[in-house]
């Protein structure tokens, strides 16, 4: 296996695999794990990029007002797919997290058709009418929108779509993101810690927990990072099924959610259409 092929199984083996670290959270709201994640991450972050001398990279990206704007746009959608997976997870709904992350690349395609002029051949097509087909499915079967899978493939796909349009390297975007998020962050966990509300301090292993929460989030990136700069598009494309595939498999049968026949079918509709766009697309890119 290749070096690429290795950082790419590390990354997004380590996304597949986090439902496992904030279950360790349920005595916490998500709201407070999400501070402390947003905390974590700035410091973990601002760590790599001193070791890595990249504080110039941060300073003209601060002078750059319209990037900035977007930037802050960005922070928000990562704060609410951050968030809403950690209280999906929490609430005991990883089979309908992974489904949004299976749901992610097509609405990505979506988007790009509908924002950014981008051609639909006839199996993103298919694709994209199936994923649709199974929606619709889970909510005439159930009665109930899987908002979280939603909230979850909406929110990073927009966030992907903007991350697309600034031109600005991933590791110094994430960190620049965090930055504008973390005051916030920190007049919450100021405001809990005063009250006696928060759950920082309450025991060494909770808080090591929290800490490790910065890194548990800054890890995997960088090991997507790596992967990126050694594998083709097409490629790390297919490994990023490798995560929603473990947090399906976490759910059914490490927390024992329900996995019914609706779930099958619509499950069976989004695994048909991702074989079709990646077949599709392969074969379209070797043309």
């Amino acid at each position: 296996m290749s070096a690429g092929s290795v950082y790419a199984v590390l990354a997004y083996g380590a996304w597949g695999l986090l439902p496992i670290y904030w279950k360790f959270f349920q005595q916490s709201s998500p709201v407070e794990v999400l501070c402390h994640r947003m905390i974590w991450s700035l410091v973990f972050l601002s760590g790599i990029l001193l070791v890595q001398r990249r504080r110039a990279e941060v300073g003209a990206l601060l002078k750059s007002p319209r990037s900035l704007q977007l930037l802050l746009v960005t922070a928000m959608l990562l704060t609410c797919n951050w968030g809403l997976y950690i209280y999906g997870v929490n609430s005991d709904r990883v089979v309908e997290t992974s489904l949004g992350y299976f749901i992610n690349p097509l609405v990505s395609v979506l988007l790009g058709f509908l924002f950014l002029r981008e051609r639909l051949h006839r199996g993103q097509q298919v694709a994209v009418a199936l994923a649709a087909v199974g929606v619709g499915y889970f909510i005439w079967q159930f009665g109930e929108v899987p908002w979280i899978a939603l909230g979850l493939a909406l929110t990073f796909a927009f966030y992907g779509l903007l991350r697309k349009i600034i031109s600005v390297a991933p590791l110094v975007g994430l960190a620049v993101e965090t930055l504008m998020i973390t005051p916030v962050a920190l007049a919450l966990v100021g405001y809990w810690q005063a009250t006696g509300a928060g759950h920082f301090g309450a025991s060494v292993p909770l808080s090591l927990l929290f800490i490790g929460a910065g890194v548990m989030t800054s890890m995997p990136l960088l090991w997507f990072n790596n992967a990126a700069k050694r594998l083709r598009l097409s490629t790390l494309g297919f490994f990023q099924y490798l995560a929603p595939s473990i947090q399906l498999l976490l759910g059914v049968f490490l927390y024992r959610e329900p996995f019914t026949p609706t779930h099958l079918i619509t499950f069976g509709c989004i695994w048909v259409a991702l074989l079709v766009y990646s077949t599709t697309s392969l074969l379209q890119r070797k043309a």
